[in-house]
């Protein structure tokens, strides 16, 4: 075969979306929900939701997050939909509503943005709304001192349409190539002055949407919009979108974001800890590790002080106090807590989850 019909046949592969590694995005088609599918009551902070996907607020709206399955697009199953319940018709200056997406430094550091060799990128995302008209959004970097503010017309309302957004690479600033977080793309839902910026260009500060973006989702009662087959890629045209294995895009979740939780089922309970032994009468130390090793050192978060239990023969004892999870790694921490009732130093001991509901949950997020 000629190396011009090897070049053609990968060019057409590309073109059916057939060359996988090309989205930069992890979750773009929102399969993944580890925190669970329904979300309200967001104060003025940071707060993930669907995995990889987040949401600012600081308004005096209100409004829900959800994973919808029912109103997606042909090829997808799955969407984000942001539900207005408390309309702020009037947003301040500094107010904002944003859904944002974070890439760590090293999944794009081969992009060489900040140099004279940044290289162009294409985003692609399927959007519907309630809400017709000229909406916003920008890329940032991970100091917030970087933006560039974009615009996309939402032409029908309460239809799926494909957006396209090509960007020349930022070549100053400071763009991380680490394990640091790096670039992020921006949905606004109804920003103020102070977080828009002029479309289509680099500049300084942080931006969260574009002062020709006229629609606000958050500005009118039950208005809904929705976000899914977001697409992140080197070049200057967007490809069919790259659909991942379920394996593969939940591995690459759970380098940010693991939990373990008693549902009460066997056939969707993570249960079991770790195994250990009584170091005293009195408390109980053992190894946990993780599904995977993760992007740094995790925020460790557990329903409350009686999460877990130990195993020793013939009986099991709730934690009382203590730790719970210390000497927190990459890859495993340690199991060291105290208990109410006397066992023997030195027998083994197995630690389990504690009854249904309780949770141990792992975040490093960006």
């Amino acid at each position: 075969m000629s190396r011009a019909r090897d070049f053609a046949d990968l060019a057409g592969s590309a073109d059916a979306g057939g060359i996988t590694g090309r989205n930069l995005i992890i979750n773009g088609a929102m399969k993944m929900a580890g925190r669970g599918t329904s979300f309200t009551g967001f104060g003025a902070a940071v707060n993930y939701s669907l995995e990889r996907f987040a949401h600012y607020h600081s308004s005096d709206g209100a409004f829900t997050v959800s994973q919808e399955t029912s109103v997606v697009p042909d090829d997808f199953t799955h969407a984000l939909k942001v539900q207005t319940t408390t309309a702020d018709a009037s947003i301040a200056a500094d107010q904002r509503l944003i859904v944002f997406t974070r890439c760590e430094g090293n999944t794009v550091s081969h992009l060489n943005w900040g140099t004279s060799a940044a290289k162009t990128v294409t985003l692609s995302f399927y959007v519907r709304s309630s809400i017709t008209g000229t909406h916003g959004g920008a890329f940032g970097n991970g100091s917030d001192n970087r933006n560039y503010p974009f615009t996309y017309t939402i032409s029908s309302a309460d239809t799926w349409e494909r957006k396209t957004i090509t960007v020349a690479g930022d070549t100053t600033g400071t763009w991380a190539t680490d394990t640091g977080r790096s670039l992020q793309v921006v949905w606004g839902l109804g920003v103020g002055s102070t977080y828009s910026g002029t479309a289509g260009a680099w500049a300084a500060g942080d931006k969260n949407s574009a002062t020709g973006a006229t629609t606000s989702v958050l500005g009118t009662l039950n208005a809904t919009w929705y976000l899914t087959g977001v697409q992140l890629e080197v070049g200057e045209q967007a490809t069919p979108f790259e659909h991942r294995s379920f394996a593969d895009e939940l591995q690459s979740c759970k380098r940010y974001y693991q939990r373990w939780e008693n549902t009460g089922s066997d056939a969707t309970s993570s249960k079991a800890l770790g195994a250990g032994l009584w170091y005293t009468a009195t408390s109980v130390i053992g190894s946990f590790r993780y599904d995977k090793e993760m992007r740094a050192a995790p925020t460790v978060v557990t329903s409350g002080t009686g999460f877990c239990k130990a195993y020793s023969p013939g009986a099991a004892t709730i934690r009382s106090g203590g730790s719970g999870l210390d000497s927190i790694g990459l890859s495993s921490a340690r199991i060291f807590f105290d208990v109410g009732t006397s066992r023997t130093a030195g027998d083994g001991a197995y630690v389990q989850l504690n009854t249904i509901g309780d949770f141990i949950a792992l975040d490093a997020e960006l």
